[in-house]
C-alpha cells in the first residue's frame, strides 16, 4: 500500500517525461519493492540466515531507509493536501482568488522532494557520520579544586555499543586521537555492547591500546547486562556479564561495580566512583548503589562520580551527594539525530526524554557532563550529532 500511495505523486510529476525515462524510474522504484519483499520472506521462512543479514546490513539499512522516505512522503502529501483543502475553502469563503496563484502539483513536487531529501540524510548519516570522530572541549571551574590539581585532564568516552561497528580501522584512528591528549584519565561510561559480550571481542587489541597517565576506569549500562536477549537460563545471562567484566579487564580498563577508587596525584586524593547502571525513568532495570559506592570517600579533595544515565544526577546526586563535583553520563547518544551550531542552536528530539542530552551542565557547584556517544544504536548513522571523544580539563576559579 506505501508503495503503491507513495508512486502516485512521483508518477504525477514525471508523466511529461519520455517514457525512457518514465520506464527506467518505474523500474527502479519497483525494485526496492521487490529486494524487501525478498529479503523479508527470505528471513520469515529461514532462507536468509542471520550472518547474511548481518554482511548486507548497508543495503538492508538502504531498504529501510527507502520505505521511511515513501512514508514522510505519504505524511508530507497528506498534510499538503489538507492545507490545500484549507486554502480552497477559505478562498471560497472570501472570494480571493488565491487558490487559483498556488503552482500546480506543488503539494506532490514538495512531498516528493522531502521524501528524497530524508532518504539523501539517512544514507549520508550512516556512510558519512558513523565513524566520523569529533573531539569536544570543555572547562570546568570548582571553587575548591585543590592548586595541585589544576588543569586535570580527562577524556570520556561513552557508548560504544561494538556490536554495530562493522569496520575497525577508523576505530584505531579514534584511538590515536584519545591518545594524542595524553590524559590524567580515562573514563568509559557504560554499553560497551549491544547485548551479547562476544561483540567486543573482535576490537579488543583496539580498545586496550587507550593510555592515560592515571588509569582507565569504566562502568556499566543498561544494554551491557543482556536484559534485552532470551536466555536459555539465568547462568547463560550470568556467564555473559562475567565474559564482559573479564574482558574490560583484559582491555586494561577498571570496572567499577558501585565502588570506588581513590587515586593520589600531586599529594591530593581524589575519589573516582562507579556506580552501576540507575535511572530516573523506572522503566530501565535499577543496579546502581550510589550509597554503597560512595562509602568511604568523603575525604577525598575531589570526587568524580561515573553514572551511565544522566537523569540520576537530578534524581540523587544533586539531592543527597552534594560533594560529589562533577558527575560523567551517557546513554542519551544525543539523539544521533540534530542540529548543534555553536552556543546558539542545540537540539535534539532526545532532549524531550531528557533534560540534560548532550555537553555540560551545572547546579549549584556541581557539573555534569553527556557525552554524545561514540557508537550507533538502531540507526547506524548520525545526522548532525557526531560521535563523541570529549576532553574536559578541570581548574580551580582562582586560576582562571
Amino acid at each position: 500500500m506505501i508503495d503503491y500511495l507513495a508512486w502516485q505523486p512521483i508518477q504525477v510529476l514525471i508523466a511529461d517525461w519520455s517514457s525512457v525515462y518514465q520506464n527506467f524510474i518505474l523500474g527502479f522504484y519497483a525494485s526496492t519493492s521487490l529486494v524487501a519483499l525478498g529479503y523479508c520472506i527470505g528471513m520469515m521462512t529461514g532462507l536468509v540466515d542471520r550472518a547474511t543479514i548481518q554482511k548486507n546490513n548497508a543495503s538492508i539499512s538502504l531498504l529501510f531507509f527507502a520505505y521511511l522516505s515513501k512514508f514522510f512522503l505519504l505524511l508530507v502529501l497528506m498534510l499538503g493536501n489538507m492545507g490545500g483543502g484549507l486554502v480552497y475553502l477559505i478562498d471560497n469563503i472570501f472570494s480571493s482568488n488565491f487558490y487559483l496563484q498556488i503552482p500546480e502539483y506543488l503539494s506532490e513536487f514538495v512531498a516528493v522532494f522531502f521524501g528524497l531529501l530524508l532518504f539523501v540524510l539517512l544514507t549520508y548519516g550512516m556512510f558519512r557520520n558513523t565513524y566520523r570522530f569529533k573531539v569536544y572541549r570543555s572547562k570546568i571551574v570548582l571553587d575548591n579544586l585543590p592548586s595541585a590539581l589544576n588543569g586535570l585532564k580527562i577524556v570520556q568516552i561513552s557508548d560504544i555499543h561494538a556490536g554495530s561497528f562493522r569496520q575497525k580501522e577508523p576505530i584505531k584512528k579514534a584511538i590515536e586521537r584519545i591518545n594524542q591528549e595524553q590524559a590524567d584519565l580515562v573514563f568509559f561510561t557504560g554499553d560497551l555492547v549491544n547485548t551479547f559480550a562476544q561483540e567486543i571481542l573482535p576490537f579488543v587489541d583496539v580498545f586496550d591500546k587507550i593510555e592515560s597517565r592515571y588509569g582507565v576506569y569504566s562502568i556499566l549500562g543498561n544494554h551491557d547486562y543482556g536484559d534485552y536477549a532470551m536466555w536459555k537460563d539465568p547462568e547463560q545471562k550470568r556467564k555473559n556479564l562475567q565474559l564482559l567484566a573479564n574482558t574490560q579487564h583484559k582491555m586494561g580498563w577498571d570496572l567499577l561495580l558501585n565502588e570506588h577508587r581513590i587515586l593520589e596525584i600531586n599529594d591530593e586524593e581524589i575519589a573516582i566512583i562507579g556506580v552501576e547502571n540507575f535511572a530516573g525513568n523506572p522503566r530501565f532495570t535499577r543496579y546502581g548503589n550510589l550509597q554503597k559506592a560512595y562509602q568511604g570517600s568523603s575525604a577525598a579533595a575531589l570526587k568524580l562520580l561515573l553514572s551511565h544515565d544522566p537523569s540520576h544526577w537530578n534524581y540523587e546526586v544533586t539531592k543527597d551527594f552534594k560533594d560529589i563535583d562533577v558527575t560523567f553520563s551517557g546513554h542519551t547518544h544525543g539523539g544521533q539525530f540534530g542540529i548543534e551550531l555553536g552556543n546558539f542552536i542545540k537540539w535534539s528530539p532526545v532532549k524531550y526524554a531528557y533534560k540534560e542530552w548532550a555537553g555540560l551542565y551545572q547546579k549549584g557547584k556541581q557539573f555534569l557532563y553527556v557525552n554524545r556517544g561514540f557508537g550507533v544504536l538502531g540507526y547506524r548513522g548520525r545526522i548532525g550529532i557526531l560521535p563523541e571523544i570529549s576532553v574536559i580539563e578541570l581548574f580551580n576559579s582562582s586560576s582562571t
